[in-house]
């Protein structure tokens, strides 16, 4: 057996960029009873959250999420880290504050050594350690393709909590990170990303968006979401959706990594971009004259990407102040909310 094998070598695909599509998923969930039958579950399927809520009582709420995935990263240390990044940002998103963790682990034990699981582990354990939770358990199989993920679990106050059908026309949107992390992947898989390409998706990856605690604290926060496999236009839909509101993208203010634009000029890009396109395309309205590059990277799916939020617009230069201090210096206001037929409008 060879002991190394590259991770992304077994896999067919990586990172949120194996998410099914959106149109595959709304199929899938269409007809599911929605839990009317639950009042405490405050937050389900029916606004395309990050995550399920349910009220304990008038001071908690508990936030309970899943994410896992197949290795976007060849070192099996980053692949844990990434991925666990990834899941405890759905609590993020929520306005809460993860508790404890739950590892979710697939691997084709035939394939790879036991030192290369136990990194993925390490890795994931590494970033839970730095949310301050523990790794209390979790489930593992052997499978065709490595998977690796987490089940988490949060809490937050029910004033705090942040949804996506909370935004409201005139507000500001703000994202937290750069855009390009699937393109960047695509690099990967071709052996075309460089080792700096490669340290700065990975650092981006492996930044916790711990911010989201203290945005929702702030009550000119309207609503979070965090922008992952269906990319920046996909999570901003759902926010449309949600909000029953017409959002309005700034091309040119996105913040994206540093390679972005050249890697996606040179065709790299990944299988998800082109069908999230097909998915949601009918509900964007793009620019004359938009080059198929620049749609690639509106449609790239992010693995642990930045946050999404919605603010009154009077404080979006005070919350963009805030989220970069916390550590997020490429944080832009990339478009407003407006009052219309839910979709996106890009400009």
């Amino acid at each position: 057996m060879n002991e190394h094998p590259r991770l992304t070598s077994l896999a067919h695909g990586g990172g949120c960029g194996c998410k099914l599509a959106p149109s595959v998923l709304r199929d899938l969930l269409a007809g599911q009873p929605v839990a009317h039958a639950f009042p405490q579950l405050l937050v389900g399927t029916e606004t395309s959250d990050d995550a399920a809520v349910w009220q304990v009582d008038d001071n908690t709420c508990v936030i309970a999420t899943t994410d896992f995935f197949m290795p976007m990263v060849d070192d099996p240390r980053d692949f844990g880290r990434i991925a666990a990044t990834n899941a405890i940002s759905d609590i993020y998103a929520m306005g809460g504050r993860p508790i404890m963790a739950l590892a979710i682990l697939g691997m084709p034990i035939d394939k790879l050594a036991p030192e290369q699981i136990r990194k993925i582990l390490e890795g994931g354990r590494e970033i839970c350690d730095e949310a301050g939770i523990p790794v209390a358990g979790g489930h593992s199989i052997d499978a065709p393709e490595p998977i690796y993920g987490l089940a988490v679990i949060g809490l937050c106050h029910p004033s705090e909590l942040r949804r996506n059908a909370d935004a409201k026309p005139g507000d500001a949107l703000i994202l937290t990170k750069g855009l390009g992390v699937g393109i960047y992947s695509a690099a990967i898989k071709k052996e075309a990303l460089d080792t700096s390409g490669l340290a700065e998706m990975v650092a981006s990856a492996t930044t916790l968006n711990r911010v989201g605690v203290e945005l929702a604290k702030r009550a000119d926060v309207h609503a979070i979401t965090d922008v992952t496999g269906f990319g920046i236009l996909g999570h901003g839909l759902e926010i449309a959706r949600g909000a029953g509101l017409r959002l309005q993208i700034d091309l040119g203010s996105l913040p994206l990594l540093s390679r972005t634009a050249e890697l996606a000029k040179a065709g790299f890009f990944t299988g998800a971009s082109t069908r999230n396109w097909a998915a949601y395309g009918s509900e964007v309205t793009l620019p004359e004259g938009l080059d198929d590059w620049q749609k690639a990277i509106l449609t790239d799916p992010q693995t642990s990407g930045g946050l999404l939020v919605a603010c009154a617009p009077e404080a979006a230069k005070s919350v963009l102040a805030d989220i970069r201090a916390a550590g997020f210096p490429l944080a832009a206001i990339v478009g407003s909310a407006a009052e219309g037929s839910a979709g996106i409008t890009v400009i």
